[in-house]
């Protein structure tokens, strides 16, 4: 029949429309900015680099390895690789980014730069009011803006942030060295044989 599926569009939009007048749950109006509607854990708009301890610069995960800068399709992040190494979060000397910024003008929160990072270095907020008046060095976000505590990763996503923290230890552990073999051990050993 003609027309069949445009009636049942309009069933729809009329049953959302007195459906708004008498449904409880949809009565509700949130006065923003006094009230705010809590957000879902996996909510997401703009990139931030998680850190380990006190120190933002020693316990940042990124070892500017760059593969969110070569796959983010809007092209945003800029880093500079460090000319020293200094220790990870598992004692390894790594590189760290001397230099990361993100342009969240341009950045369209796809969080394909969360997907491909194999430190889990970066990941997902849910901070939303970003606008500012000034054009373009407002909305470029530095490493010192970009970098918040695990702690706050935790209370945004305490789901994935305890997964990703079992995760971390899981790979820590196997990583570490075996302790080295003490000479009382060594000498009890028996010899190779050839």
């Amino acid at each position: 029949m003609i027309g069949l599926g445009i009636l049942k569009g309009m069933a729809v939009t009329a049953r959302n429309f007195v459906g708004s007048y008498f449904e409880k749950d949809r009565l509700i109006t949130v006065q923003y900015p006094e009230e705010r509607s809590p957000l879902p854990e996996n909510y997401r708009n703009f990139p931030f680099l998680p850190y380990d301890g006190d120190d933002p610069e020693a316990g940042l995960r990124c070892v500017a390895c760059k593969i969110c800068e070569k796959e983010c399709p809007p092209q945003c992040i800029y880093i500079i690789k460090s000319e020293d190494k200094k220790p990870d979060y598992m004692g390894k000397p790594q590189f760290y980014p001397a230099v990361f910024d993100i342009d969240i003008s341009v950045c369209m929160s796809c969080q394909i730069c969360v997907e491909v990072c194999p430190f889990e270095a970066i990941k997902m907020d849910k901070v939303y009011e970003l606008s500012r008046r000034e054009r373009f060095d407002a909305l470029l976000l530095r490493k010192g803006e970009l970098s918040k505590s695990n702690i706050y990763y935790h209370s945004i996503c305490p789901t994935e942030a305890a997964e990703v923290d079992a995760k971390l230890a899981e790979a820590a552990a196997k990583k570490k060295p075996a302790p080295p073999a003490s000479p009382a051990a060594v000498a009890a050993a028996p010899p190779a044989t050839a």
